[in-house]
């Protein structure tokens, strides 16, 4: 049987430990009755024990030579489920034409933009799990306060419930990383809207962790000035600059705290 070189440009780690992926495999059993989505199958270690969970299940793969792997060895997989194409790119919602889990040993280059596309899409997604370097699942699941506790925790966290599955050793891959790895779950909590202007809470949430070691009041000043510059107006920031939660730095807040925040400066640009 030929065997797929895993490639560096693609941030392939291929897993060859069975029963590593079927603990991965069992981890979608927590959102039952979904169809299954797995991202970068590779040579289908992971895949083989999805096949078993008889739900309808589609592979996203964008390396030519495992999709062609896939077709060959994988006969429990229509050709139409096996989807050569880049799931950064792909029109998530023709997958199934309903939500859907998503899963995969994820490749570790684009790990964090699989997560922000998850967000974007979280009503088509309502659970997510699956491998990646342990360092982003800390950030994924960090709790505020901490030093993990950045950009993706508070973007992520708005929308879903994460949990820190397991740590995984590099020596189940091929190759093996440096890093070591993690398996988290993601499920959609109960939030309908983010009760703020969802793309304003994001550009908060960014500006002030792109300065994390500064305080809030310094890192929103630029920010709110070009807000007020955006919109044509000449408001007045001095009573929210005068805040007391603007003494604080980015990772002391919680979602709740940058959902307050937002709605104070969505309020000074009234």
């Amino acid at each position: 049987m030929r065997r797929v070189r895993p490639k560096k440009a693609l941030g392939q780690h291929f897993l060859t430990d069975l029963a590593t992926a079927s603990r991965i495999a069992d981890t979608v059993d927590a959102c039952p009755g979904l169809p299954i989505l797995e991202v970068g199958p590779g040579t289908g270690v992971l895949t083989q024990f999805l096949l078993k969970k008889e739900r309808p299940l589609k592979v996203v793969e964008l390396d030519h030579e495992s999709v062609d792997y896939l077709l060959r060895n994988f006969p429990g997989l229509a050709d139409e489920d096996i989807i050569p194409d880049d799931f950064l790119k792909m029109h998530l919602a023709r997958t199934f034409g309903q939500p859907f889990v998503l899963t995969g040993n994820y490749p570790y280059n684009i790990s964090s933009q699989i997560f922000f596309r998850v967000v974007d899409h979280r009503d088509l997604i309502p659970c997510c799990t699956g491998m990646i370097q342990k360092e982003v699942a800390e950030r994924l699941a960090a709790r505020p306060g901490t030093k993990d506790f950045g950009i993706l925790s508070a973007l992520v966290q708005l929308w879903y419930d994460v949990e820190y599955l397991f740590t995984v050793e590099p020596d189940v891959f091929d190759p093996p990383p440096k890093v070591r790895s993690a398996v988290v779950r993601l499920t959609r909590n109960t939030r309908q809207d983010a009760g703020c202007d969802a793309a304003l809470y994001k550009r908060i949430v960014k500006a002030t962790f792109n300065q994390r070691r500064k305080m809030l009041r310094g890192t929103l000043r630029p920010l709110l000035a070009s807000l007020a510059s955006e919109r044509g107006q000449a408001a007045d920031f001095s009573p929210l600059l005068a805040d007391p939660l603007l003494t604080r730095r980015p990772e002391q807040l919680s979602v709740e705290d940058f959902i307050a925040l937002t709605q104070r400066v969505e309020a000074a640009l009234r």
